[in-house]
């Protein structure tokens, strides 16, 4: 434990050697009682005081009184929100609409802050308001999220945040499957005062989720798959541009990665997630810390065209009936925030309104009729009907505060599914009534305060797709690094996987032979997990596995438009199977792809 008195001592007289940052335990100099975080584009660093510590540029300690103050140094716009504050905080919740300009707030309470940004939630920075008089750096007794949850600081709750604060902002504890070194977690050796009293943050959270943990091997799928696996790894840097990101192609017969498209002549930035059209020969690629729509040639991963759409664009998909393209602007407040595009991105048509702004992963029906959107600010999701131009219903799916983030549709648009980010639930959405039917608590079968598990959980669910036949129902959740099952006929919870920290993006593809793979990615991660949602094909998704797990880095036979400079194959999220082989997708595909399907996979739901 450190002295205090010895670090106030020592800020008041300016000094400021590496030494005296480690002795802290990530204090950054607060002059006159001041916190300064830069919004940034970097990976780990998305709110960057400029001093590292431990390798950590996210976080400082102050004292009660300190001004926190916000700026931009991003290509597109963001929120400050104060995901964790101590409970009973004054100027607490804290949050901002979205912008590129500056903000500030004074924090008197001491405890631990977290803030966030809501269009982009797994940026994080945070500050420890410490009492001096105090042994440990204060936490405070109790955290509450701006949801509405409160634990105390020693629940599991609590410090399963805290862990996922120190990986997501530090890429060295990534886990890194191109090095045969065990994962080690670095946190600050520092003790804080918790409910409990005062104990020691690195033994609290190495003995609760251990350390220096042995990564398993990776290991191709027995069966291939058909065509090929893209996946938007977004936080890879390569040296041609200063923005990150590449997207990286997976061969399914070889589970190689055969090219890496990093677009340097637009310095592409931090692409998200993609689609492709109904020939399979364009993949659009929404740039989500930025505004714009990038259009490149799959075979050759050459440019065709960067289009601008609006702040912050998420998702696209193309309409099945006139292969028209859709694009999510994440971080516009307006309603009219979904663009439409011709197909391969040659003009832009117009913006959809839905009634809402802020909509995150979107999904289409397999008819081109309907859209549905999760309205990620405002709780709530919109279905909009294209053969009309009108909004037919825009519901509740989750708390004010839950986070809407991704919907997956049923093959026959009977019902969708919005997955609630900080509420951990799933709304059921039957879309012939207009009425949520049901809410799948992902978190049930936890106790947020002891930890203990009795079953299936999914913390902080993402990208949530239903299977091309519609027999299951595969999410990434990405606190408790888990893979959820749904049988999509009861929509119960019936299965768990492991998954990556920072576990994000799915997607389904064919599987040679018959059926279908779950492709799934993580942020903190740089390997993709093959799913086979129902190994015995008996329409019972119970007995879900993980049948491999391919790197995402580059091999030396990779063909790429620059070279790699850093974080190697991480920041997994988006994924784009070729051929895409969801219903009424699949049966637009050039007789070049449908002739490797089955029957059954020609026409899912037959």
């Amino acid at each position: 434990m450190f002295n205090k008195k010895f670090l106030k001592q020592a800020v008041n007289l300016g000094i400021c050697s590496s030494a005296l940052l480690m002795l802290s335990a990530g204090s950054v100099s607060a002059g006159d009682n001041e916190v300064k975080f830069e919004l940034t584009d970097n990976p780990g660093r998305w709110f960057d005081t400029g001093t590292p510590v431990a390798g950590n540029r996210s976080i400082a300690i102050a004292s009660p009184g300190v001004r926190v103050k916000f700026s931009g140094n991003s290509n597109t716009v963001h929120t400050r929100t104060s995901l964790i504050y101590p409970t009973g905080a004054a100027n607490m919740p804290f949050n901002t609409e979205p912008r590129k300009g500056g903000d500030d707030v004074t924090l008197t309470t001491p405890g631990l802050y977290v803030f966030t940004c809501s269009v982009h939630p797994y940026m994080f920075g945070a500050v420890i308001v410490d009492d001096p008089k105090t042994t440990g750096l204060d936490l405070g007794s109790s955290i509450s999220l701006i949801n509405g949850i409160t634990v105390p600081t020693s629940s599991d709750l609590a410090t399963r945040l805290l862990r996922t604060f120190f990986i997501a902002t530090n890429p060295a504890n990534w886990q890194d499957y191109a090095s045969n070194k065990p994962w080690h977690i670095t946190y600050p050796d520092v003790d804080v005062n918790i409910d409990i009293g005062v104990v020691n943050l690195p033994a609290v959270l190495n003995a609760r989720y251990g350390n220096d943990i042995s990564l398993n091997a990776l290991e191709n799928p027995k069966t291939p798959a058909v065509g090929e696996i893209w996946v938007a790894t977004q936080f890879e840097n390569t040296q041609g541009k200063e923005k990150p990101g590449t997207i990286s192609a997976i061969d399914g017969s070889s589970w190689q990665v055969t090219r890496k498209v990093a677009l340097p002549s637009i310095e592409m930035n931090n692409p998200h997630n993609m689609w492709t059209d109904k020939d399979q020969t364009v993949i659009y690629a929404t740039q989500w810390f930025d505004s714009k729509l990038a259009v490149f040639d799959r075979q050759t991963g050459a440019l065709i065209r960067n289009v601008s759409v609006g702040e912050s664009p998420a998702h696209v998909m193309t309409l099945t009936d006139s292969d028209r393209l859709h694009v999510t602007n994440n971080g516009d407040t307006r309603t009219d925030s979904v663009m439409e595009l011709t197909p391969l991105a040659t003009n832009v048509l117009r913006r959809v309104d839905i009634g809402r702004g802020n909509p995150h992963a979107h999904w289409m029906s397999h008819d081109g009729k309907i859209m549905v959107t999760p309205n990620v600010f405002s709780g709530d999701s919109t279905q909009y009907n294209f053969h009309t131009d009108t909004i037919e219903a825009i519901l509740p799916v989750g708390s004010p505060f839950g986070h809407p983030i991704a919907t997956g549709m049923m093959p026959d648009a009977s019902k969708y599914y919005a997955a609630n980010l900080l509420d951990s639930t799933i709304a059921v959405v039957n879309m012939d009534t207009h009425k949520v039917i049901k809410h799948i608590n992902l978190i049930q079968n936890y106790d947020p305060v002891a930890g203990t598990i009795t079953g299936p959980i999914g913390a902080l669910p993402i990208q949530t797709p239903v299977s091309p036949d519609g027999k299951n129902m595969v999410t990434a959740n990405t606190l408790s690094g888990t893979i959820t099952i749904v049988n999509t006929n009861t929509d119960e919870l019936v299965a768990m996987l492991p998954c990556d920290p920072g576990c994000h993006g799915v997607q389904y593809g064919a599987k040679q032979g018959g059926g279908y793979y779950a492709y799934v990615s993580s942020k903190f991660s740089n390997r993709m997990l093959i799913v086979d949602p129902d190994p015995n094909n008996d329409g019972d998704p119970s007995d879900a596995k993980i049948v491999g797990a391919v790197g995402l880095f580059a091999a030396g036979t990779t063909q790429k438009d620059d070279a790699i400079k850093g974080n190697p194959g991480m920041g997994g999220q988006g994924i784009l199977p070729i051929p895409v082989v969801y219903n009424g997708w699949v049966q637009n595909l050039p007789a070049s792809w449908s002739s490797q399907l089955t029957p059954a996979q020609r026409n899912p739901i037959e």
